[in-house]
């Protein structure tokens, strides 16, 4: 029987996040995954995003959230009905074209498969994969290059089992990391908010992510460090943020991650982040 790290490897190289998404970790999980707990009870994310981690883990239990509602739709439609879901993205894919893009942009459906089918079509082919929208939340970005609606690798029909043994959830990150019990592990990938960039904020889905909100992740996360819950999370290598959780004894680890996320490949490049952890498993200590 194949140990748990390479049934993880193959899953890995088996089930590919079916979003694109900024500040995703499929980088962590290539070069960071033994630093993820060997054993756990239920496993919390509360900045879903491509849920790269959680595809990873395939974890027996799960609490899975985001205060994104366009990207938590995309995760129930998978869930619930995976099969109409890609029947919805074939039709996207035979009409695809600027017109047929721009009519799905402005569309909001009611019907929750259509609504996960557009975020999925959009996500695709929508300029260099971003989720962004405008003061009123509407979805505004322009059509990309890519056309390719439905890619060799999905594997809808795998996401939807992973995902039936999770519960999904359209929350603010503290209300899900304080069901986290002894013995649970959290992994928070906040935005990369610092307390001494211009704006004190940073925007994260319509909303902002301010440098209050990296306050009250950090003494969630210590709070929940104190159940006996595992802690992994990822956040930016800045020493405003090293003080929050050195002074509530988290092990912090300095990565290496290259960045793709730009309109211009030359200003395409690596940057420090860090790891915060309730056990080290490998890495540098900061000092």
């Amino acid at each position: 029987m194949p140990s748990l790290n390479n049934r993880r490897k193959e899953t890995a190289l088996r089930l590919t996040p079916f979003l694109k998404w900024a500040g995703g970790k499929r980088w962590f999980v290539k070069n960071y995954s033994h630093l993820l707990p060997e054993t756990f009870n239920r496993y919390i994310e509360p900045f879903l995003g491509a849920g790269s981690v959680f595809f990873y883990l395939e974890p027996k239990r799960a609490i899975i959230g985001d205060t994104n509602p366009d990207l938590i739709a995309a995760y129930k439609g998978i869930k619930n009905d995976w099969r109409y879901l890609q029947q919805l993205l074939r039709t996207h894919q035979r009409k695809h074209s600027d017109l047929h893009y721009y009519e799905v942009r402005e569309s909001i459906p009611d019907d929750p498969i259509e609504r996960a089918a557009r975020l999925i079509y959009l996500n695709r082919t929508c300029f260099n994969g971003i989720y962004r929208v405008n003061l009123n939340g509407e979805f505004n970005v322009p059509r990309g290059s890519k056309n390719d609606v439905l890619l060799a690798d999905d594997d809808f029909e795998a996401a939807a089992r992973i995902l039936r043994r999770a519960h999904i959830r359209n929350a603010d990150f503290e209300e899900l990391i304080d069901l986290a019990e002894e013995g649970d592990l959290v992994f928070a990938d906040p935005p990369y908010t610092v307390r001494h960039n211009i704006n004190g904020f940073v925007k994260y889905n319509e909303k902002l992510f301010s440098w209050n909100d990296q306050e009250r992740l950090a003494k969630a996360l210590a709070r929940a460090k104190a159940r006996g819950v595992k802690v992994v999370a990822t956040n930016a290598d800045h020493n405003s943020v090293r003080e929050l959780y050195e002074e509530n004894g988290f092990h912090l680890l300095e990565v290496s991650r290259f960045s793709s996320i730009s309109a211009k490949s030359s200003s395409r490049k690596r940057f420090d982040e860090l790891v915060i952890l309730t056990n080290p498993k490998g890495g540098r200590k900061l000092t």
